[in-house]
C-alpha cells in the first residue's frame, strides 16, 4: 500500500470526525415529532363541520412545526384511547358534548395516569368541562352557573399576557357564543389567561372566565371555553392561535 496515500486517508478520517464532533447535536438529526390527538365525539352538524369538529381543529393545526397532530374519535378502537396511543402521545386535546357517558372508565384511567405519571398534556375544550377526564382531573363537580344558547356575542380578553398561551393573542370578539355564566365549580386555577365579556340580548355585560390552566401530577391542564358546534369557532384565527400556544405548553411535561 502507498505509504503517502495511506497517511493522507488518515488525516482527512481524523479530520472530519473533528469537523463532526464540532457541529452542535441539534444540526446533526432533527428531534423526533411530539405528538398531538384531537378528539371528538362525531356529533357536530355537517352543515358546520363536515369532517367533524376534530378534522377542522386538526386542519388548523396541521403546521405547527415538530408535532404530528393526530385525530381519534369515541368510536375509533378502544374509543381512540389505547395505552398504546397515549403512551407515545404529549397532549390529548377533548371535544365532548352529548356523549360523555359512554367513554368507558378504563380508557379515562389510562389519560388520568398518563397525564399524572407521564407528564401528557390534557386541553378540554367548550362542553368538554363535564367529559369524565377533566372531571376526574379536577376532582370537583366542573358545572358552570347558567349555560345560555341566546346568540349573545362575547369580547374575548387576555387577562395573563405573559403566559405561553397568550403569545401572540390579541383581544378578539366571537359574534356568537353559548353563554356559560360564573360561577364556574373547578378548583382555583393557577393561571387565568384569557377572560369573556358577554353582551347579553338586552345589552347589559357579564364577565366569564375563559382560558385555564392547572398542573395536575406532573401534566398541564388547559380548558378553553368557546366552541359551540353550531358556531364556525374553530376556524377562527385568534381560536387557532391559542389552540396552537397550549398544545405548546401543555406538552412541555411529557415523556
Amino acid at each position: 500500500m502507498n505509504s503517502s496515500l495511506s497517511r493522507r486517508s488518515f488525516l482527512a478520517a481524523g479530520a472530519a470526525a473533528t469537523a463532526v464532533a464540532m457541529i452542535p447535536s441539534t444540526l446533526l438529526a432533527s428531534p423526533d415529532k411530539r405528538r398531538v390527538v384531537i378528539w371528538s365525539e362525531h356529533t357536530a352538524p355537517k352543515d358546520v363541520y363536515p369532517n367533524d369538529i376534530n378534522g377542522a381543529i386538526a386542519e388548523g393545526l396541521k403546521n405547527l412545526r415538530n408535532w404530528e397532530v393526530v385525530t381519534a374519535s369515541i368510536d375509533d378502537p378502544e374509543q381512540g384511547c389505547s395505552e398504546e396511543s397515549l403512551n407515545k402521545t404529549d397532549v390529548v386535546m377533548w371535544w365532548g358534548h352529548k356523549r360523555h357517558d359512554e367513554v368507558k372508565d378504563e380508557n379515562v384511567a389510562r389519560i388520568l395516569k398518563r397525564v399524572k405519571e407521564g407528564g401528557m398534556g390534557f386541553i378540554a375544550l367548550h362542553s368538554s368541562h363535564y367529559c369524565k377526564p377533566f372531571r376526574k382531573l379536577m376532582g370537583t363537580a366542573c358545572s358552570w352557573g347558567e349555560y345560555v344558547v341566546d346568540g349573545t356575542s362575547v369580547k374575548v380578553t387576555v387577562k395573563d399576557a405573559s403566559h405561553p398561551i397568550a403569545r401572540n393573542v390579541k383581544d378578539f370578539e366571537l359574534p356568537k357564543i353559548e353563554r356559560y355564566g360564573e360561577p364556574f365549580a373547578v378548583p382555583t386555577p393557577e393561571s387565568v389567561v384569557l377572560n369573556g365579556t358577554y353582551t347579553k340580548p338586552d345589552g347589559s355585560k357579564a364577565d366569564a372566565r375563559m382560558g385555564l390552566c392547572w398542573t395536575i401530577g406532573k401534566g398541564r391542564v388547559f380548558y378553553f371555553t368557546p366552541g359551540h358546534e353550531t358556531y364556525d369557532d374553530f376556524f377562527r384565527p385568534e381560536v387557532i392561535r391559542i389552540l396552537r400556544n397550549a398544545v405548546r405548553w401543555a406538552g412541555a411535561n411529557a415523556t
